[in-house]
């Protein structure tokens, strides 16, 4: 960590770089979030839990590429939608 001093002098010489100039806070309260950059999440959608699974399945789901651990939930919530049916 740089002392004060040294933090003042790097300030300092960040301040006069010419091709480089702080931005205003008008400037900074004209950006905008990009696309596909999400924000905070405002209520849990999935609760994060430990699981042990036969190696077979992970296997299974990791074999087909990325997204695999929401494969396993999308079976998951099939499974319990069918037996929900079963039970009324």
């Amino acid at each position: 960590m740089p002392t004060p001093a040294e933090d003042d002098a790097i300030n300092a010489g960040a301040l006069s770089d010419p091709d480089n100039p702080p931005l205003t806070d008008a400037q900074l309260s004209q950006f905008k979030r990009l696309r596909g950059q999400r924000g905070p999440q405002k209520t849990p959608v999935k609760c994060q839990v430990t699981l042990r699974l036969d190696p077979e399945v992970v296997d299974f789901y990791k074999a087909t590429g990325s997204g695999w651990q929401s494969r396993i939930n999308d079976a998951l919530v099939g499974s319990v939608k069918a037996k929900k049916k079963t039970a009324a």
